[in-house]
């Protein structure tokens, strides 16, 4: 829950106490849960989704779970690369970067995915994809499209 969290919100204290929130909010709610609706952690993405889009007008994209920390010597290009790709995460849509935080910040499957968002898998790999293109496009990274 919390590489979901700090994927849409950034690591640290802001993704702590929404996580915290979050189990918190199921607790208080879990006679709301019903296992003929979906898995317990569909339901709790969707908590945390909630908890997500109450606490920040401007959610973005957390930096720190999108690849691994540079050397100690890169911080200069480390913090270049982390700007660059908050500014086109920021320019994606809120589908967008709900959708790549689950596949690639929380690692769901496609069928995870598509139980949260009421989609089909083959739907979800769809959107992941495109939702990624944009990504690229907005990064300036040549995509698939434009290597055909």
């Amino acid at each position: 829950m919390y590489a979901y969290v700090s994927y849409r919100v950034g690591p640290g204290p802001d993704a702590e106490d929404i996580t915290s929130e979050v189990f918190e909010r199921a607790l208080r709610y879990r006679e709301s849960y019903d296992p003929k609706r979906g898995e317990p952690m569909a339901w709790l993405i969707g908590i945390a989704r909630s908890a997500v889009n109450g606490a920040f007008a401007e959610p973005h994209l957390a930096l720190d779970s999108v690849e691994e920390q540079t050397a100690p010597g890169n911080v200069a290009d480390d913090a270049v690369r982390r700007l660059t790709l908050a500014d086109a995460a920021s320019r994606l849509s809120e589908r967008d970067r709900d959708l790549i935080a689950l596949r690639y910040g929380a690692g769901l499957t496609g069928k995870e995915i598509g139980a949260i968002l009421d989609m089909t898998r083959n739907a979800v790999d769809v959107a992941v994809h495109r939702a990624a293109e944009r990504l690229r496009e907005a990064l300036g990274e040549p995509g698939e499209s434009d290597s055909r």
